[in-house]
């Protein structure tokens, strides 16, 4: 299993027994996009380089080669640009605060020699703006040194949100180095106090599960437009904020500065993968050179919902093992096992097999990002189609099938894991329930939400108030019961009207 956020072998400046926080770009701690990738190639001489740019990076610290010199800020053309610097990368970027228009920017400053780079970034940006999920583009200005990118302004990037809230050592490492990324940090906590990221119980919150799926959106909404990313990572997410909505902070997908565009009637860029992505977050085909299609961004986005759901775990390993892990399908999910739905999608993410992962929009479906009411809704209407089922065609592959899946769900019996006033007030109202199939459990879930006022309220103050309570007492003891329900369904009933409304895409898009 891997260290939560801990490389101690990507560290070679200091001692070798400290523990250092995992760091796969250094160039991205502010989470303004990635500014060059050559840093995070496979070379093993990024591993001193890492440490090195980190302790470097100090924010809201004033740079010394602002163009032109001076004090203050500099107006060029519609920008104002300040010396607050925001974070750097290699060749020269710089990203600073600064205003286009009267609008407070994060202003990318990339060296002119870099100019294909930066008019790749700007393309894309424009064809996939005013999306809610990517980050937006105000313009452009240039002098005879350098391009300046206006760009939507950013708390800071998913990356940087989750080792705020994780465990990661960081939070109380005391090395002097990483005394500017520490005070990042801090600022973040401070300034979202009342952010929760997980649950109690370790799964993720609703504004976190909001989050994750800011992603997907954001992915369904280039792919829809042929754009691959062709570099997601927790790095590239910037974190927003919009007070108008119920949830304010927006993931929004950033740094296109390497997106490519799906020629017409392919699905494959003509070219294969070489020289793009990051150390660690590269699908197989990438690290193989083989064709780009939109499944590279599937995979990516198994490993960054992975990374949110386990507090900066990854799944392949230690930064510097990671690439021939993924080469070799050497994977370990053991920290979203608890969460069978997670489990499932990741997985299917995560496959080696390009052609075997899901669409963007096909995850939106995924039951990972059900809440309670439509759960409980799937329950009910997977129940009545089984009895339906029961009635007509009682020894059908639906059943046979569903049946199957029992052992996985409940074991032998599932009348063990409910309380006895529950289960007496289950036999009272249906004395034939047998407690050893699968379709009467489904049953029991159906009939107690759709008949909840009708319970005795000794079982109401068992099951707690619906959805959320309700569906969450029967999932603590059959954690297993949506996802093997769904495959079955999935199977044998996703062309059906009625189930339809759960594997729609277009109803999973607003």
């Amino acid at each position: 299993m891997s260290d939560p956020i801990i490389d101690r072998e990507e560290v070679s400046s200091l001692d070798r027994d400290a523990t250092i926080p995992e760091v796969e770009s250094s160039s991205e701690i502010e989470g303004h996009g990635s500014l060059d990738r050559k840093d995070d190639r496979v070379s093993s001489e990024n591993e001193g380089r890492l440490h090195k740019r980190r302790s470097e990076y100090n924010p809201g610290t004033e740079y010394s080669n602002f163009p032109g010199g001076g004090n203050g800020e500099r107006s060029i053309g519609k920008l104002c640009v300040s010396r607050t610097e925001i974070g750097r990368g290699s060749n020269g970027t710089i990203v600073v605060e600064g205003s286009y228009e009267g609008r407070a920017v994060a202003v990318k400053r990339m060296v002119l020699g870099h100019h294909e780079i930066a008019y790749n970034e700007i393309r894309n940006l424009m064809e996939s703006d005013k999306h809610p999920n990517i980050v937006r583009y105000y313009g452009m200005e240039q002098n005879d040194d350098f391009m300046f990118l206006a760009l939507e302004h950013a708390v800071c990037s998913l990356d940087d949100l989750i080792q705020a809230y994780s465990d990661s050592p960081i939070n109380s490492f005391n090395n002097p180095a990483l005394v500017g990324y520490k005070k990042k940090l801090d600022s973040i906590r401070v300034r979202m106090q009342d952010v929760e990221l997980w649950r109690a119980d370790g799964h993720p919150s609703p504004l976190l599960l909001n989050l994750m799926r800011g992603v997907v959106l954001g992915l369904v909404h280039l792919h829809n437009l042929r754009l691959i990313h062709r570099d997601l990572r927790p790095q590239n997410v910037l974190i927003t904020e919009n007070r108008s909505l119920v949830s304010s902070l927006v993931a929004q997908l950033s740094d296109m500065g390497i997106t490519k565009c799906l020629p017409e009637d392919k699905f494959s860029l003509e070219s294969p993968a070489t020289g793009c992505g990051s150390l660690g977050w590269q699908a197989p085909e990438q690290l193989l050179h083989e064709h780009q299609t939109r499944a590279m961004d599937m995979f990516n986005l198994g490993l960054v919902l992975f990374f949110c759901i386990t507090r900066g775990r990854h799944p392949f390993g230690k930064l510097l093992e990671r690439s021939i892990n993924i080469e070799n399908n050497k994977k370990d999910l053991f920290w979203v096992e608890f969460i069978p739905e997670a489990h499932d999608l990741i997985s299917r993410l995560l496959e080696w097999d390009y052609k075997l992962r899901p669409k963007a929009s096909e995850v939106l479906c995924h039951p990972f990002f059900w809440n309670s009411e439509m759960r409980l809704s799937f329950f009910r209407d997977t129940s009545d189609r089984i009895q339906l089922e029961a009635e007509r065609a009682p020894n059908s592959d639906l059943l046979n099938e569903l049946e199957s899946k029992a052992p996985l769900v409940f074991g032998k019996n599932w009348d063990d894991k409910i309380e006895p006033i529950f289960l007496a007030n289950i036999l009272k109202s249906n004395r034939r329930c047998n407690c050893s199939h699968l379709r009467d459990l489904l049953q029991v879930v159906r009939n107690k939400r759709s008949h909840y006022i009708e319970i005795p309220e000794e079982v109401q103050e068992l099951l707690g108030p619906v959805p959320e309570d309700c569906y969450n007492y029967f999932t603590k003891r059959f954690p297993r019961l949506l996802i093997e329900s769904y495959g079955v369904v999935s199977q044998f009933c996703k062309e059906e009207e009625g189930f339809r409304k759960y594997f729609d895409s277009n109803a999973f898009c607003t």
